[in-house]
């Protein structure tokens, strides 16, 4: 549980959540580019993502691509729900 909490904390990490979360796939170049990070800072963090079990990944050639892990606990999901939810709710009160 500690590992989740810590990888969910970082707001670079949340924010790839958001975008991961849709279902589909996603490469750490576009990561990166919706989030305005570096390529190797991205990198660090979806292995954090990886490591605590959030994500999983898969190789493409030169490519590695990151989907939300369709083995994660039913408690763990409404955990990352609630969080990306009450960090758009957040966003729509202060804009």
């Amino acid at each position: 549980m500690q590992d989740f909490l810590v990888a969910i904390a970082d707001p670079v990490r949340r924010g790839a959540l958001s975008i991961i979360w849709d279902g589909g796939e996603h490469c750490v170049c576009e990561l990166m580019a919706k989030l305005g990070v570096t390529q190797s800072r991205m990198s660090r963090h979806m292995k954090a993502l990886k490591l605590a079990g959030i994500v999983v990944d898969r190789r493409d050639a030169q490519w590695v691509r990151y989907r939300r892990n369709t083995d994660l606990p039913d408690e763990y999901n409404a955990i990352i729900e609630a969080v990306l939810n009450a960090e758009q709710h957040d966003k729509r009160n202060v804009a």
